[in-house]
């Protein structure tokens, strides 16, 4: 089971048109507590960013299921709500999960989902799929 956190990194960045430009950008990390997020947010950014950034936020993401997709550039937050009979009372339950998509479209992001549940024996159903600011996944990597 994946522990994420959501950390934003602030730095300045050259524009197109040669002005520097402040950026506040979004990244999914797997860790097991804040410390850890903001050291392996430190050590993920430093090859991307010259000069100074900054950690601004951190916040643990309530994420159940994450599904990579190589030809993705965009990461996809999509609620799912698995469907259950509550046999005492005759009545449909919906428990809803957060699961996360890489894919380049909208509808390649419910493909994703659909592909990823394609194993599973419970019913559910694809309640809302939103874009995210989500710029890159850090999983964790043992040494």
């Amino acid at each position: 089971m994946h522990t994420w956190f959501q950390c934003k990194v602030r730095y300045e960045r050259n524009a197109d048109d040669g002005s520097i430009t402040k950026v506040n950008e979004a990244y999914l990390i797997d860790a097991l507590s804040f410390t850890e997020a903001e050291e392996r947010i430190n050590e993920e950014m430093k090859p991307y960013i010259s000069g100074d950034f900054l950690v601004s936020d951190i916040k643990r993401a309530k994420i159940n299921e994450l599904f990579e997709n190589e030809q993705g550039d965009r990461w996809y937050r999509c609620k799912v709500n698995f469907v259950s009979l509550d046999e005492e009372k005759g009545v449909e339950k919906r428990v809803a999960t957060t699961m996360f998509a890489q894919a380049a479209t909208l509808k390649e992001a419910v493909e994703v989902v659909e592909k990823g549940m394609k194993g599973t024996l419970a019913d559910y159903e694809i309640a809302s799929v939103v874009e995210t600011n989500i710029m890159d996944v850090f999983k964790y990597k043992a040494d």
